[in-house]
């Protein structure tokens, strides 16, 4: 009966799979593991090649998701597909140090701790050859964590940690699951202090993979703290696609001052210009508000049609509504503001299920060429 379980999630890292198995097997001797591989459908088909490896090999499994992404909820499904009395979690790129895990499950154990974090902030941890940037980035990620966790660690945005399957049951219903940071999301959902320990560890250059520390990583950080200011209360998807959408009106209003600085009517202004401001929306909620369903392709281009009428039937429920109101004795600000408020929840729910979800049904993967 394996005691720990090392959940590992895959982004096309095929080439890191033996390596890092070796390396884990080298770290836990004497201890009865099992590492599970979380795979979200990688096109360089990571879970056939781990699958190979566990018809010789029963420690290792493979969890693979069909349309479905992102690393938090990766780790989730992973740590939920055991039944170890510990969980570990590590990286495929293998940044992270595999040798202080018997380190830190003996911490976890013998102080009876909920969760032990490896560090790169305490005595024996550090960054390694970063650069500046990517230093002030984790540490400006950092002082954001204080804001919804109110435990106190030295490295909330670390991807390696160690937890009791007790405190797991404990949260994982509050998790938000969303982007990167994972650990964050744990400490923030907890109802009651977390007992917490640390351990350091120096954080490894990469050697294969591709780094997902990037503005979109950075904007799902964002979106996790967003879900644990308001998400009790509003969908962080709305919230986005709300803020999305006011940037499209500084961009709407942009667009018709200058066309009428160049001599254009303000009906042709606002035409032309409501027409753009629409395809920017759309990519930008297709890239930020509903990038875990994303549409690629030809469904791209469907979606943007159907993104289209649907604001063109959000822009009449505004019209409606404002000159209902304003019939009524209300004044032009608010007439307009409930009008604006209530197309952007149409705008919002109708093309979250007809533009973003529909069309995620039947995707299939490309096949590789021989």
């Amino acid at each position: 009966m394996a005691e720990l379980a090392v959940i590992v999630p895959t982004f096309n890292e095929k080439a890191n799979v033996l390596p890092l198995i070796e390396a884990v097997d080298r770290a836990l001797t004497g201890i009865e593991y099992e590492i599970v591989f979380v795979d979200d459908d990688s096109p360089d088909n990571t879970a056939e090649h781990v699958r190979t490896v566990a018809q010789t090999n029963p420690r290792v499994r493979i969890l693979q998701r069909i349309n479905r992404k992102g690393l938090a909820s990766a780790v989730v499904e992973g740590m939920m597909s055991t039944s170890t009395p510990y969980l570990a979690v590590i990286d495929g790129d293998m940044q992270h140090d595999e040798r202080v895990l018997p380190q830190m499950l003996a911490k976890l154990k013998q102080q009876q701790l909920d969760i032990v974090v490896g560090s790169r902030h305490v005595e024996g941890g550090g960054m390694g050859e970063f650069s500046h940037s990517r230093v002030m980035l984790s540490n400006a990620g950092k002082a954001l964590s204080r804001s919804i966790s109110k435990t106190p660690v030295s490295d909330p945005m670390s991807g390696f940690f160690l937890l009791d399957r007790c405190f797991l049951d404990e949260v994982v219903r509050d998790l938000s699951s969303t982007g990167f940071k994972i650990l964050l999301d744990l400490l923030a959902s907890a109802r009651r202090p977390v007992k917490l320990g640390e351990v350091g560890y120096t954080f490894r250059l990469r050697e294969r993979g591709e780094s997902k520390l990037n503005i979109i990583v950075s904007l799902e950080y964002l979106h996790l703290l967003l879900d644990k200011w308001v998400g009790a209360y509003v969908p962080v998807t709305y919230v986005i696609f709300g803020m999305v959408g006011a940037f499209g009106v500084l961009v709407n209003l942009a667009i018709i001052f200058v066309m009428m600085q160049s001599g254009v009517e303000f009906s042709q202004a606002f035409i032309w210009s409501s027409s753009i401001v629409i395809a920017v929306n759309f990519f930008l909620n297709n890239a930020l508000t509903f990038r875990s369903r994303r549409l690629e392709g030809p469904r791209l281009l469907v979606g943007l049609v159907l993104f289209y009428l649907a604001c063109l039937v959000g822009l009449q429920v505004n019209l409606v509504i404002a000159n209902s109101l304003r019939a009524q004795g209300l004044s032009l600000w608010l007439a307009s503001l409930t009008g604006v408020t209530l197309s952007s929840v149409w705008n919002y729910w109708i093309t979250s299920i007809l533009v973003w979800r529909a069309h995620r049904r039947g995707l299939r993967r490309p096949a590789l060429n021989a």
